[in-house]
């Protein structure tokens, strides 16, 4: 576990000053800048700033560039800024931002469009890099499947999620099945296992099939013969798809050329962010997260931080949202935007009454 520094009043509110000033600015804070900033405010003299300033820097907080006289926050101030000062301050998304957001998503009708859209959306707000990886088919839940015979031992199979994905597939049969058989077979599924998600019923009806082996009857032949062929088989890559968008905001303020052509290398292999981000941003989770320094799951982006959660309509996972960005980026906003944006899905997926 790093260490985590204890701080006075005094040295949370200079820090708070000195991070945010920064983020304002992306140029080292001076003492006497932070002396105009608090005014006359009792016990915030130049010199005392200073002194905590110097403390700060001696618990690893903040760092001083070159010859500068002006100090800028380390990737653990950030941390410290994010767990214990940036919440209480936490503003709503100002209304003009609102209003952006809910006219970007207009019109969006299946979750890819919504994970499409949600990256350019969060590049624009954030000047960051806006990411949105897809769930793998295994967490889509079922809400209908429908079988039509195309002819002798062809099946169409048309399976729909609860996110509006439409999955189909054409089943080749050992064993011809009726028009009938197929209606049987579909209404069993709808009835039953409404809600799951695809890999739990493909292991129920698995295990169904095998308990029941010795005295299946007319329907179960049928399922153990669709089952067979695909019918709930996973329709989607292994490697789910990532929508990312803002590389160029990324870029904008690098000037050291090796350390810009790493990032664009580590950026350029999408299975590198797609692990980042099943590493950081859990499935279960309800609240955004929020990480300081990505070097431990890529190291080129050590100077990153990364602002993610769970994109969800009702129980089923529609996927991961996020914004990686330089540690200067906006967080109130971010972090609210993220959120809100993550949220939408639910109103935007919502089925009819």
């Amino acid at each position: 576990m790093a260490f985590e520094p204890r701080l006075s009043p005094r040295e949370r509110t200079v820090l708070t000053a000195i991070v945010e000033t920064f983020i304002a600015t992306g140029e080292p804070v001076a003492s006497h800048a932070l002396a105009r900033h608090f005014g006359n405010q009792e016990g915030m003299s130049s010199a005392t700033i200073r002194n905590v300033m110097a403390s700060l820097a001696d618990a690893g907080l903040l760092d001083q560039p070159h010859t500068s006289a002006g100090r800028i926050p380390t990737p653990q101030a950030f941390r410290f800024y994010v767990e214990h000062l940036g919440a209480p301050h936490v503003a709503i998304l100002a209304p003009e931002r609102l209003e952006q957001i809910e006219e970007s998503f207009a019109g969006i009708g299946t979750s890819e469009q919504y994970l499409e859209r949600t990256s350019h959306v969060l590049a624009l707000i954030s000047s960051g890099l806006g990411v949105a990886l897809g769930a793998t088919q295994e967490m889509h839940t079922l809400e209908h499947i429908h079988f039509s015979r195309l002819s002798a031992g062809r099946v169409l199979a048309v399976l729909i999620t609860k996110a509006g994905t439409v999955l189909d597939r054409v089943l080749l049969l050992d064993h011809d099945l009726t028009m009938a058989e197929l209606e049987t077979a579909a209404r069993f599924l709808n009835e039953n296992f409404h809600g799951w998600s695809i890999e739990r019923i493909r292991a129920e009806v698995a295990q169904r099939l095998e308990a029941e082996r010795s005295e299946y009857d007319r329907l179960m032949r049928s399922l153990e013969e669709l089952y067979r062929k695909g019918a709930l088989a996973a329709e989607v890559a292994a490697t789910p798809v990532i929508y990312m968008e803002g590389v160029a905001n990324l870029l904008a303020g690098e000037t050291d050329r090796e350390r810009l052509r790493t990032m664009l290398h580590a950026l350029e292999v999408k299975e590198r962010l797609i692990e980042l981000l099943n590493a950081y941003v859990d499935a279960r989770q309800r609240t955004v997260r929020v990480v300081v320094g990505l070097e431990e799951a890529i190291p080129e982006l050590r100077d990153f931080v990364l602002i993610g959660t769970t994109a969800r309509l009702g129980s089923e996972n529609l996927g991961t949202v996020a914004v990686i960005g330089p540690t200067r980026i906006q967080y109130q906003e971010t972090i609210h935007a993220v959120s809100y944006i993550a949220q939408l899905s639910g109103r935007l997926f919502q089925p009819p009454h």
